[in-house]
């Protein structure tokens, strides 16, 4: 079964199931880390595109310590945990007690998948097997679209489902593409003890992800992540001629401010300026009408499997060693 009907299915259940307590009226995103990351998509897309559901994004311990009032019966939770982190399983627990409908995305079976009533298994994006379509953020971004045309209509639904069955294939392409170009920024960036990453709109997730998961998770290095729309209220005071920046540009409609951002980084910045374009990697193969909501589908998977991969071998690090990951009591 293809994703977009598994997905469709599971929505078309729970919107029957609360059809008694009136429906669904709002949606919470809550995971942790690259996870929480990864949920951006959905909840970008239901800011813009939603006119009647309320949508709210959580990292799993702010859910569980704050839980807000509007989560109840009337709630869809989607929470998503590769292998079942434990404040994401407390956090599904909670949500489940509010009387929220739940559905939880996990690659391995866990507490998690035990908790919540609905479950869609998702591929990992760090394998290089796992079809684009099914890793974690694409699910998501499926589920908030398929939510809302069942909900309310959504008239870029049926572009969307169809972009879903190219993903893959614009994805692997952009691999090819990028791989010299990643293995050009690695060598440049090898002896760098920061690396600041810049993205806005729909590349803000992609940016974050790429910060906190791929550099400083899995290489330790410190990597601030700078919105281009905040650039100029701050940040910017800190580049000179040696400073490191990888900057995202989305295609979309946030994408005057990646583009004043190259301006000013081509002017006062240096040889490690770095400018990773959406349409470079093909992403104009999808239609104008949803292409906007595709961009962290494709930088994601790119910077995790293309450029955090060619700076690991540069510097001669192993990314999947931690210093305390895993290893100590947190």
């Amino acid at each position: 079964m293809k994703i977009q009907e598994e997905v469709k299915n599971v929505i078309e259940r729970i919107l029957k199931e609360k059809e008694s307590v009136g429906g669904i009226q709002n949606v919470v995103w809550i995971a942790a880390g690259g996870s929480n990351g990864g949920f951006y998509p959905a909840q970008y897309f239901m800011d813009r595109e939603s006119r009647t559901l309320r949508s709210q994004s959580f990292t799993s311990n702010e859910f569980v310590f704050a839980t807000p009032k509007f989560v109840g019966e009337n709630t869809l939770a989607v929470i998503c945990s590769m292998r079942g982190t434990p404040e994401t399983c407390k956090a599904a627990g909670i949500a489940k007690e509010r009387g929220a409908a739940t559905i939880g995305l996990y690659v391995l079976e866990s507490e998690l998948t035990r908790i919540c009533d609905n479950n869609i298994k998702y591929e990992s994006i760090a394998l290089d097997e796992s079809r684009t379509e099914r890793v974690n953020s694409s699910i998501g971004l499926l589920i908030a679209m398929t939510l809302t045309e069942l909900s309310e209509g959504y008239k870029g639904y049926a572009d969307a489902v169809a972009a879903f069955d190219i993903a893959d294939d614009i994805y692997r392409k952009a691999v090819e593409y990028a791989t010299p170009l990643a293995k050009k920024w690695a060598e440049q960036n090898k002896d760098e003890k920061t690396i600041y990453v810049m993205g806005s709109g729909p590349a803000w997730g992609s940016a974050y992800i790429f910060s906190i998961c791929n550099i400083e998770e899995m290489l330790q290095i410190d990597s601030p992540t700078v919105n281009c729309c905040e650039f100029f209220h701050g940040p910017f005071e800190v580049l000179d001629k040696n400073t490191s920046v990888f900057l995202l540009v989305a295609d979309g409609r946030t994408r005057p401010a990646d583009e004043r951002a190259v301006t000013f980084l081509k002017r006062y910045g240096g040889e490690k300026v770095y400018i990773l374009d959406a349409k470079e990697l093909g992403i104009n193969r999808i239609p104008d009408t949803v292409c906007e909501y595709f961009n962290h589908i494709l930088f994601s998977p790119i910077l995790n499997n293309v450029y955090m991969r060619q700076l690991s071998y540069a510097i001669k690090k192993d990314y999947n060693t931690r210093r305390y990951m895993w290893k100590v009591e947190y």
